[in-house]
């Protein structure tokens, strides 16, 4: 069972929607509730799609580059780890400043800002990525790949959810709230990310497990 809920919760610890919340309320606050609606939708559909995308077709796109999966589990355990620290200090985990500041421009654009930059790389970025494909790698029945469909489906409606209520979230919370929630999770993804990156040296250095 614990092996099941794992993924679930690392997957929630960085997609993080809530940590998301004070970014879709600066972009979308001149929508209107129609259009905030749609944005949600959008975010959360792709999101959704980020998430199914890695769990099925991840593991042969690294196979195609020539990468191992020891070596693609301690790449992703340090991304997992970078994003974590970022939380620690209140920072959506898949953002940096740059990103922001481009995706706003691309919507000044007129890009969709439900996919850039509120999924991407906002919601889900390298990390998540990372996470779901290493997940799907231990799956070895096609039940467990299923249940990590089944995954990315309820952190999609659980974006949804979150970005519905935005306005009442920020308002209840506040930015401290959302602040301390960011960083219980971002505690929890750094224990995840040293375990994971535990995994992939041992299999690359057999040695450090007295082997």
């Amino acid at each position: 069972m614990e092996s099941l809920i794992k993924p679930f919760i690392t997957l929630l610890a960085i997609v993080n929607p809530i940590g998301v919340v004070p970014f879709f309320i600066h972009f979308t606050s001149s929508f209107s509730p129609a259009h905030q609606a749609r944005t949600a939708r959008v975010a959360a559909f792709t999101a959704f799609v980020v998430l199914a995308v890695s769990a099925l077709l991840g593991l042969r796109i690294i196979e195609f580059f020539g990468i191992t999966l020891a070596s693609f589990q301690v790449g992703g355990g340090l991304l997992l780890l970078m994003s974590a620290v970022q939380m620690l200090h209140a920072e959506p985990a898949e953002s940096k400043q740059q990103d922001v500041d481009q995706g706003a421009n691309r919507a000044d654009q007129g890009a969709s800002i439900a996919v850039v930059p509120l999924t991407i790389p906002l919601l889900t970025g390298p990390a998540t990525i990372s996470t779901m494909v290493i997940y799907a790698e231990k799956s070895k029945h096609l039940w467990e790949l299923g249940v990590l469909l089944l995954y990315a489906v309820i952190i999609g409606l659980v974006t949804y959810v979150v970005f519905s209520a935005a306005e009442r979230i920020g308002r209840f919370l506040g930015q401290t709230g959302i602040d301390v929630m960011t960083r219980l999770m971002g505690l929890i993804l750094a224990a995840i990310a040293v375990e994971v990156m535990s995994e992939g040296l041992h299999q690359l250095f057999p040695v450090l497990g007295g082997r």
